[in-house]
């Protein structure tokens, strides 16, 4: 059955290999960007099958809008993928307001928008898909990352109560978790915090490093995650948690077994917190 997608952040990375991946295989699609200019080889390759629309996940009128554009031009919307968002380095105390404020704005709050505006939408259906693309930094904090892990955080708790809200109306949620994958994500994707301490040199100043050393060298190959978050929205029961790449399983694991060590070393001293009967008549 052909599907319509809604897809934020098509003009590069992991957005334009989906959208590729979306309108190879003859499905539908609303390509969206802050700049539709980007995404115009789209609309001269697949006429047919594809609508552009302007969408700054900052604001909310534009989501109405591209979910607008599915409707009129293919009869409603099957499945959104909030792709949009962005990185940030550096340690917490070297973050500024107009640093971390605006990527919450785009990373959560624009998510959220764009998911309240295609609800609608796909209610009307009774089925559906929503992929949040949050990472494997949404599931273990890293030094460097904080503000990234914190926005991610918050994705993957929206998406676990979204997953719980909209199941019963036929719509699965289903939280895509990419490793590192050969995209921008390191170079004009991600800010560096401006403030630079000589005391986060070690750990936060490491992940600068990285970021200057390795953009356009990760492993991971686009393409190949989204033939895999192609197999997960086709599926009769989509995972919930969706990692992709081998790096964010051992993050899993790791994460696992730390919450697990914690847990099993605390639990006689934090496990007896209630109030005392009181037997006193």
């Amino acid at each position: 059955m052909i599907k319509t997608w809604l897809i934020t952040g098509c003009s590069n990375g992991l957005g334009h290999a989906l959208a590729e991946a979306v309108l190879a295989r003859g499905d539908q699609l609303v390509a969206s960007a802050r700049n539709i200019e980007t995404l115009r080889d789209f609309e001269r390759r697949f006429p047919k099958q594809v609508r552009l629309a302007h969408l700054d996940v900052t604001k909310p009128e534009t989501s109405l809008k591209a979910v607008a554009v599915a409707e009129e031009a293919f009869g409603g919307l099957d499945v959104l993928v909030n792709n949009a968002g962005y990185g940030m380095i550096g340690a917490v105390e070297e973050g500024s307001a107009d640093e971390y404020r605006p990527l919450f704005e785009t990373n959560v709050f624009g998510l959220i928008e764009v998911t309240k505006a295609a609800l609608p939408a796909l209610r009307r259906r009774g089925s559906g898909r929503i992929v949040n693309v949050s990472s494997g930094a949404g599931v273990s904090g890293s030094a460097g990352y904080g503000y990234y892990n914190a926005s991610k955080f918050a994705v993957e708790g929206l998406s676990e109560a979204l997953a719980q809200e909209v199941g019963p109306l036929g719509i699965a949620v289903i939280i895509a978790k990419p490793g590192p994958f050969r995209t921008s994500f390191l170079g004009r994707s991600v800010v560096l915090a401006a403030q630079e301490l000589p005391a986060y040199a070690s750990t936060a100043g490491t992940k600068r490093q990285y970021s200057r050393t390795n953009s356009g060298l990760q492993s991971g190959d686009p393409a190949k995650a989204a033939a895999i978050i192609l197999v997960a929205v086709d599926s009769h029961q989509p995972p919930l948690h969706l990692p992709v790449g081998a790096v964010v399983f051992d993050i899993i694991e790791d994460k696992i077994a730390a919450l697990k060590t914690d847990s099993d070393a605390w639990r006689s001293v934090a496990s007896d917190t209630d109030f005392e009967p009181n037997y006193d008549f």
